[in-house]
């Protein structure tokens, strides 16, 4: 291969010529290779693999943890809050949610703690609440939305709040729909992480079959 000499101090030295069209070729053949693998890879490998590790290991969660009925009828998911309004049922935490537990329009009011509109709402909402049951504070809960607006779970106070105006609603005793709320209320993850919980709909189910 042809070579020319370049001066260095000391003396000269040799250098090959390496052919810039050379060099340019090889680095968009390499480049092209190297992006048609990894998207082959990633885009495509990678989130098929672990679709199919999670639908084998969390077939449940996988799809969408949805609550079926005996006879295999879908009624809603642990994860997405539900409108329940009757008194004769457990309620969720308010939402923001497009006209409210708005699956397509998840979000919360993005007002400030200031808000006149909001301050006003949450007041009116204690107020009402505080009626029902004189002399108990009005869990948080109750009277605030979720970032998501979307929240499934809510605080075993808010729970138990809302025990006196059911057992009336529906004429159960309060121990026992007190029972029921400690039976379905979960508690901390791995025992630190979070906060306990209860989910509202299949507190709301276990309800209806209590009543049977």
């Amino acid at each position: 291969m042809p070579y020319t000499q370049q001066r260095f101090i000391g003396g000269f030295s040799p250098c090959y010529k390496v052919s810039r069209s050379f060099d340019v070729h090889s680095v968009w053949k390499t480049s092209i290779r190297f992006t048609l693998i990894t998207a082959v890879l990633f885009g495509l490998g990678y989130p098929l693999l672990m679709t199919g590790l999670a639908s084998v290991l969390f077939h449940h969660q996988a799809g969408g943890s949805l609550i079926e009925l005996k006879d295999g009828t879908v009624i809603g998911s642990e994860l997405i809050a539900q409108s329940f309004t009757s008194d004769k049922y457990f309620h969720p935490r308010p939402s923001a949610a497009g006209n409210g537990y708005d699956g397509t329009a998840s979000g919360g009011t993005n007002l400030a703690q200031s808000n006149k509109a909001l301050v006003t709402r949450i007041q009116g909402d204690i107020d009402k609440l505080a009626a029902q049951n004189q002399g108990k504070p009005v869990p948080i809960d109750m009277v605030t939305t979720s970032g998501s607006g979307l929240d499934p779970d809510i605080t075993p106070d808010n729970a138990y709040y809302q025990v006196a105006r059911i057992a009336q609603a529906r004429g159960i005793d309060q121990d026992t729909l007190r029972k029921l709320v400690a039976d379905h209320t979960t508690s901390r993850q791995l025992g630190f992480l979070g906060e306990p919980r209860v989910n509202v709909l299949e507190l709301n189910l276990a309800l209806d079959q209590l009543s049977k």
